[in-house]
């Protein structure tokens, strides 16, 4: 598409603006019209492109358009040819202004239609977009970020060809750490978690690259670098940003494609010895929590998500500063090993044979182990097998973890929301059917806090005779009778102190002889 049309047009308000554009959309063009289709598209792009421009009008408005283009009758009649025309659109305009309601469409579209990421792939976008990345953050930040998310989800829905790996070079990723880098000390920049997710993809594209060359006889035999993890083994002393977040980002993720995204990453930098200690000490820690919070909360379905959180822990534990003294957690982690080994909970089925594998080499790791056997015989005794020392330490490859996948979108389950929804949904029914009373949902309660130790001054007070609390003797009263005075309490008169004199003078006078009389 060439230069709009729809310049001409005098807009002087935004009602007239969207007057023009809900006109634009509902063109009726027949399906071999191509030169009409082109006019209205060029109208509809002149129009989206004044939306910034012109009117200052926010991004939202701008995708707004785009909605309305894929509302219109204009591309419910022909959906392919206009699909067609924008991704050309992509490939050969430079004007920001356009880009944007392109950008916007298409990303509109494929997250309706994946097709429409597939045809950019095969049309080349993806190096594309690449170019169009690098240096945009400060010229045009709402661009940059449509871009990051456009490039995105163009990524994670298949493979890319090897040719267009080729074309991301180390400065394009660096420049992609150096960004977050950046955004260390503003945490709610929205273009933070979009780069970090691109980085994440692009690491997950090596893999499978990596992955298939070892299965594939047909691909190239020069194995792809992997350029993140190169990145860091060579400058992750000054991208440490990076590595906060991505942990901080998994202990949030429900989406399992994400999760699954950041274990690869992790998996590999624990296994490449130019990374063991990139992290920072404590966010290993926490890492530890997560794995073991969600290797609980797991539902026993999820086999393959559990078998990725497992071949992440063992490298953590081995390889990294967890692996020195004082260890963390290494009575949790064996409890929690024990569990999922199908021993001492039945909440948990058995295990299947590779769970019992990984959490068997897991158990093995030197610090877990305890009177010099860990939990090694859990294999053994329970499907069988013996694995030596070498099998349980290295038989997982980079494939193993590269194959698992996950539809984009897919939330992971989890086992306590399950129960609780179950509970619920049994109280309601007990409700409905006017059986009586609903039990409530169990809830743990406060415990009572001790009560504090009475504090006495002096020695406890001994005495044959039984002792009337509160009782003073009364003046002037026969015998000297005492008598309760309840709203006074006197308290316990100390001991008198010790006086080294005196017992000398008694016990010096007791030595002597009785007077005679």
């Amino acid at each position: 598409m060439a230069e709009s049309d729809g310049e001409g047009v005098m807009i002087e308000n935004e009602e007239q603006l969207w007057n023009e554009v809900f006109k634009v959309v509902a063109t009726e063009c027949d399906a071999y019209a191509h030169g009409e289709i082109d006019n209205a598209l060029r109208a509809w792009l002149s129009l989206a492109s004044r939306c910034r421009r012109d009117f200052s009008l926010s991004e939202d408005d701008v995708a707004a358009c785009a909605q309305h283009l894929l509302n219109g009758r204009l591309f419910a009649v022909n959906p392919e040819y206009v699909r067609t025309q924008i991704i050309y659109s992509l490939l050969q305009d430079d004007n920001p202004a356009h880009l944007y309601p392109i950008a916007s469409f298409l990303l509109l579209d494929g997250r309706a239609d994946e097709t429409t990421f597939r045809r950019m792939v095969d049309e080349s976008c993806f190096q594309r977009l690449v170019d169009l990345i690098v240096g945009r953050k400060e010229e045009d930040p709402g661009l940059h970020l449509l871009l990051l998310e456009l490039i995105y989800e163009t990524s994670r829905i298949q493979q890319l060809r090897v040719q267009d790996l080729i074309q991301v070079d180390d400065a394009f990723v660096s420049s992609l750490f150096q960004l977050v880098e950046g955004l260390a000390d503003d945490v709610h920049d929205p273009c933070l978690y979009p780069i970090i997710r691109v980085l994440l993809v692009l690491n997950e594209q090596y893999m499978v690259a990596s992955a298939t060359a070892v299965t594939d006889s047909a691909s190239p035999t020069a194995p792809l670098t992997n350029r993140v993890v190169k990145c860091l083994s060579l400058y992750g002393l000054h991208y440490k940003t990076f590595g906060s977040n991505i942990i901080l980002l998994l202990n949030r993720e429900t989406e399992t494609s994400m999760q699954l995204l950041i274990l690869k990453l992790l998996y590999l930098l624990f296994t490449t010895k130019a990374t063991y200690e990139y992290f920072y000490t404590n966010d290993l820690r926490v890492l530890v929590d997560v794995i073991i919070r969600n290797l609980l909360d797991l539902p026993n379905e999820l086999t393959s998500l559990r078998h990725t959180y497992l071949r992440v822990l063992y490298p953590l534990l081995a390889h990294t500063q967890l692996s020195h003294p004082p260890h963390y957690k290494r009575e949790e982690i064996q409890k929690v090993m024990k569990l999922l080994a199908g021993t001492g909970n039945v909440h948990f089925e058995a295990a299947d044979e590779t769970t019992l594998r990984l959490v068997d080499r897991v158990s093995k790791v030197k610090w877990l182990l305890e009177d010099g056997t860990g939990s090694g015989e859990i294999a053994r005794k329970l499907i069988g097998i013996s694995l030596s020392s070498t099998e349980a330490a290295s038989s997982i490859s980079v494939v193993d973890v590269a194959a698992v996948m996950e539809k984009p979108g897919v939330q992971t389950r989890s086992r306590k929301a399950e129960d609780e929804a179950e509970l619920e949904r049994n109280r309601i029914a007990a409700k409905n059917s006017g059986g009586g009373s609903v039990t409530p949902i169990p809830s743990r309660g406060k415990k009572p806090l001790p009560e504090l130790p009475k504090r006495r001054r002096g020695p406890p007070c001994i005495s044959a005779t039984p002792i009337v609390d509160n009782c003073v003797p009364s003046v002037g009263v026969p015998n000297g009778t005492a008598t309760v005075n309840p709203s006074k309490k006197l308290p316990p008169k100390a001991p008198p102190p010790r006086r080294k004199g005196k017992l000398r003078a008694v016990s010096s006078a007791s030595n002597q002889p009785d007077p005679a009389f």
